[in-house]
C-alpha cells in the first residue's frame, strides 16, 4: 500500500475513537486525566466529550472521589445501553450467536449445531435465523443494534469480505459471507477470522484491555492466533496474520494440510490428540487407567474431553499425550515471543476447557527461561477471561472494535 496523507476531518474521527478508548478502558475518568492520556488539549477534549455525551454514547457519572486541588472533577464512562452489537460464530460444527451491550457484555446468546456438508446458503440461513432469535431473547429492536460481526474460519479476503477455501470445509470457495450476510439480517457486517475476532474481544472486554502488545492463541478446532502491536490489531499482507497453528515444530513431522510437515496444528489439535490416543491404546500395553478402561470397554468413548479429564486425574497415557502437546506449544510459543515481542500471551477457546491450566503452566515456566529478552522482562501468559466463548463474543466486539476503537491505518488511506 502506498503511503499517503491525511486531512482534519480523518485527525478528527481518530481523536474521537482515541478519547473513546481511554474512556471504555477505565472504569471512570475525568477530562483532565483524558488529556493528561492521550496529550489532546483539554479544549479538544471538551468538545470531543459534549459530542459522546450528545450522542448519548457516553455519560456523566458523578465527581471523582480522588483528591486534586481546584474544583471536583467529573467522571465519564460509557453507556452500556448506548446500542448493541450481535456476534455470530461459525465453527464448521456448531454456530454460536450474543447480543452484547458497549462494554462488551453479554445479554443473551444462542446455540445450534451445524449440520453435515452443509451449503454457504443454508449456513447463512441459519445465521439470519439465530440472530433474530438471539434479539428476540435480549428484547433489542434491531434499530438499536450498530452491526453483526461474523467470526469465520479462515483464511478470510478482508476487502472482499470472502471465506477462502477453510481447511475444514472443504467445499467452500470464495463465498462471499459479507454479503450474503448482511442481505439475510439487514444490518451492517463485518467479518474476520475467529482467532483474530477473540483477539479483539481480548482487547475489548477481556485480559487485554489497556495491553499495548499481545499475541493470542486460540484453540478451536484448529489452532490459530490473533496479534495487537502497539494497541494495533496486526493483520499482516494478506489480512491473515497470526497463524500460529502452522508453526513447524517437529521438522520431520505429519504431513499437515497447509503443504507443510510437523505443524503445531497438525500435533495437538483435538483430532490429533485423540487419533493419538487411539493409535496407543490400539497397540496394547497401556495397563489400566481412565483411558485404557474407557477404550476396552467402547473406543469411541476415548474422545478429546475424556482425554483432558483422565490428565487432570493423573491417567499416565492422557498425562505423557498433553504434557507433550504442552512442550511443542510452548517451543511455538517463545518462537513467537522472540519474533515479535509481545508483553502477554493469551490462551482461549472452546477446546483448552480441561487443559487450559495445564497450558499456561508449561507455558509460564518456558518464558521465564526461554525467550532471549528474558532478562529484562518476563512475558505474562494468562487464560482468557472470555471462556469458551471468546470467539463469540470476538466478533460482536467486531463492531465495536470498527466503529470506536483507534486505528492508524484509517489516518492512511484514502
Amino acid at each position: 500500500m502506498r503511503q499517503v496523507g491525511t486531512n482534519l476531518p480523518k485527525i478528527g474521527t481518530y481523536n474521537r475513537a482515541v478519547v473513546l478508548d481511554v474512556i471504555q478502558l477505565n472504569d471512570g475518568i475525568s477530562r483532565v486525566e483524558i488529556a493528561e492520556r492521550t496529550g489532546l488539549t483539554p479544549q479538544s477534549v471538551s468538545g470531543i466529550t459534549r459530542r459522546l455525551i450528545d450522542e448519548g454514547i457516553v455519560w456523566e457519572d458523578g465527581l471523582s472521589r480522588v483528591l486534586t486541588t481546584g474544583k471536583p472533577r467529573t467522571v465519564l464512562r460509557v453507556n452500556p445501553d448506548a446500542g448493541y452489537a450481535v456476534g455470530l460464530h461459525f465453527d464448521p460444527v456448531e454456530l454460536v450467536s450474543v447480543v452484547v451491550d458497549m462494554l462488551g457484555r453479554p445479554v443473551a446468546m444462542q446455540r445450534r449445531a451445524v449440520p453435515a456438508d452443509v451449503t454457504p446458503a443454508q449456513v447463512v440461513g441459519l445465521m439470519g435465523d439465530l440472530t433474530s432469535e438471539v434479539l428476540r431473547l435480549a428484547a433489542v429492536p434491531r434499530e438499536r443494534v450498530r452491526g453483526v460481526g461474523l467470526a469465520a474460519p479462515g483464511p478470510i479476503d478482508q476487502d472482499l469480505g470472502m471465506v477462502v477455501s477453510p481447511p475444514q470445509l472443504s467445499t467452500w470457495r470464495r463465498v462471499p459471507i459479507e454479503r450474503m450476510l448482511q442481505e439475510a439480517v439487514d444490518l451492517p457486517v463485518t467479518v474476520d477470522n475467529d482467532a483474530t475476532a477473540a483477539a479483539i474481544g481480548e482487547r475489548w472486554s477481556g485480559v487485554g484491555r489497556g495491553v499495548a502488545n499481545f499475541a493470542y492463541f486460540f484453540f478451536g478446532t484448529g489452532i490459530g492466533g490473533g496479534l495487537f502491536l502497539s494497541h494495533q490489531v496486526h493483520r499482516g499482507g494478506s489480512g491473515n496474520a497470526g497463524e500460529f497453528g502452522h508453526l513447524t515444530v517437529v521438522p520431520d513431522g505429519p504431513d499437515c494440510y497447509c503443504g507443510n510437515r510437523g505443524c503445531l496444528e497438525r500435533l495437538i489439535s483435538p483430532s490429533a490428540i485423540v487419533a493419538e490416543a487411539h493409535r496407543r491404546l490400539a497397540g496394547g500395553g497401556q495397563l489400566g487407567g481412565v483411558l485404557a478402561d474407557a477404550y476396552a470397554d467402547e473406543p469411541a468413548r476415548v474422545d478429546y474431553a475424556l482425554v483432558g479429564k483422565a490428565a487432570t486425574a493423573g491417567d499416565p497415557l492422557a498425562t505423557e499425550l498433553i504434557t507433550r502437546a504442552a512442550e511443542w506449544l510452548s517451543c511455538a510459543v517463545v518462537n513467537v515471543v522472540n519474533t515479535v515481542d509481545v508483553d502477554l500471551v493469551v490462551l482461549g477457546g472452546h477446546t483448552l476447557t480441561h487443559v487450559g491450566e495445564w497450558y499456561r503452566a508449561a507455558l509460564a515456566e518456558a518464558l521465564a527461561n526461554r525467550p532471549i529478552a528474558r532478562r529484562i522482562r518476563v512475558v505474562d501468559v494468562a487464560l482468557s477471561s472470555l471462556g469458551a466463548d471468546a470467539a463469540v463474543l470476538g466478533a460482536a466486539s467486531l463492531v465495536l472494535h470498527a466503529a470506536y476503537s483507534p486505528r492508524v491505518t484509517a489516518l492512511l488511506t484514502q
